[in-house]
């Protein structure tokens, strides 16, 4: 989850990313980003959601800026620290969601983490699970274990 300081919050601070950072887009989502002033690059990087109400009801917003965070709070540690970042819902999005609920995994995350490589803003570690941030099991020959090729 995204911690409260790190949350943006403040229609000011929304609105300086949009005037003055840059803005990437897929399909489902927007990103804006800007780098933090001076004085503040000592901090992690803020998050920023939009969900507008063309997207649908209150409850489907909240699902889905609940799962805006979860892939953040994923993606995380990858992503480049010392920017803001906001990210817009675009309606077609609900798709995604409704997917997800029906039991396909993490695709949700797998769309921010695109728009975030998309941007050059994701530094990814070889051998590390982006899920979970730990290395990937290896086996003495250096192959992944539980991967056989057929």
């Amino acid at each position: 989850m995204v911690r409260k300081r790190a949350r943006l919050s403040r229609a000011s601070e929304f609105q300086r990313i949009y005037r003055q950072g840059s803005s990437t887009a897929s399909r489902y989502i927007v990103l804006h980003y800007f780098q933090h002033p001076a004085g503040m690059a000592a901090t992690g990087p803020r998050l920023g959601l939009s969900v507008s109400k063309k997207v649908g009801g209150a409850v489907v917003r909240n699902r889905i800026k609940r799962l805006l965070r979860e892939a953040f709070a994923i993606c995380e540690p990858s992503v480049a620290h010392g920017y803001d970042y906001v990210l817009i819902a675009r309606p077609s999005l609900v798709e995604l969601v409704e997917r997800q609920q029906k039991g396909e995994k993490a695709i949700v995350l797998e769309a921010v983490t695109e728009l975030f490589q998309r941007a050059s803003l994701l530094s990814s570690e070889e051998g590390t699970d982006r899920r979970s941030g730990s290395k990937t099991p290896r086996s003495a020959d250096g192959d992944e274990r539980g991967v056989t090729d057929a």
